[in-house]
């Protein structure tokens, strides 16, 4: 990567970054609704957008019936095709096995193939998850297997990369906080299936609030909560 790219790559937004080109093959890995793969798509490129979630390509499929949308497992995937590109915006975070993930987009590059991310890193949203794993532990409960999500450091996702034949050029850790519209209890309970999955509804209550008050000093400020948000951008060459 050269001083111009690297520039782009840090100050500009993640599709930004990944600089699609007219008849450039393009495989969005987690297109969700598929916004972002149309916005790909109309620089030129030819792309492919997979989820695993039927409703989200359903819903991409009537938003943009124009393009390439299927119904498919990252961390399974496979293809004939191979592409010149890799994007993946705001996904890595939920996958059950990165390893798998990796081994995937790597299987669907061409030899120089590009891999652009952005994905939730180590301390993402660690205030919260901290105070939550506090409390279950008190009241007796286990933190295993309970965090749903995939927060690996700098270092151990470029390892993770290195290992799988990617060559990474650039990695970024990044730190920032996000408004929180709605409240930390709220954004807690939408997470309730995955931290509280045996837990009465009424003591799922009292583990919020009590919660809510051991982050209030972090989190609220000025009448408003906010989040701690932790991101990694990557950009790797498959070779």
């Amino acid at each position: 990567m050269n001083t111009e790219q690297r520039s782009i790559f840090e100050n500009t937004p993640i599709l930004t970054a990944l600089q699609p080109a007219p008849g450039e093959s393009i495989l969005d890995v987690g297109c969700g609704n598929g916004a972002l793969t149309a916005r790909i798509a109309a620089s030129g490129a030819i792309t492919t957008g997979i989820d695993l979630s039927e409703e989200s390509i359903a819903q991409a499929l009537y938003n943009y019936p124009e393009l390439d949308f299927q119904t498919a497992d990252a961390c399974q995937y496979r293809t004939e095709q191979r592409y010149d590109a890799v994007f993946s915006h705001a996904v890595l975070h939920w996958t059950s096995d990165a390893s798998a993930a990796i081994q995937s987009m790597y299987a669907a590059l061409k030899q120089g193939g590009r891999l652009v991310t952005e994905f939730a890193g180590k301390g993402n949203t660690a205030i919260i998850l901290h105070a939550v794993r506090e409390e279950l532990l008190a009241r007796g409960y286990t933190w295993e297997s309970r965090n749903p999500w995939y927060h690996p450091s700098v270092g151990e996702f470029s390892s993770l990369l290195e290992q799988h034949g990617f060559r990474v050029l650039y990695i970024q850790h990044t730190d920032t906080r996000r408004p929180l519209h709605q409240g930390v209890r709220n954004w807690i309970s939408s997470f309730a299936q995955y931290l509280f999955y045996d837990i009465t509804a009424d003591e799922q209550e009292s583990i919020m609030e009590v919660v809510e008050k051991k982050v209030e000093p972090l989190l609220f400020h000025e009448g408003h909560w906010s989040l701690d948000i932790s991101r990694l951008r990557v950009i790797a060459i498959k070779v």
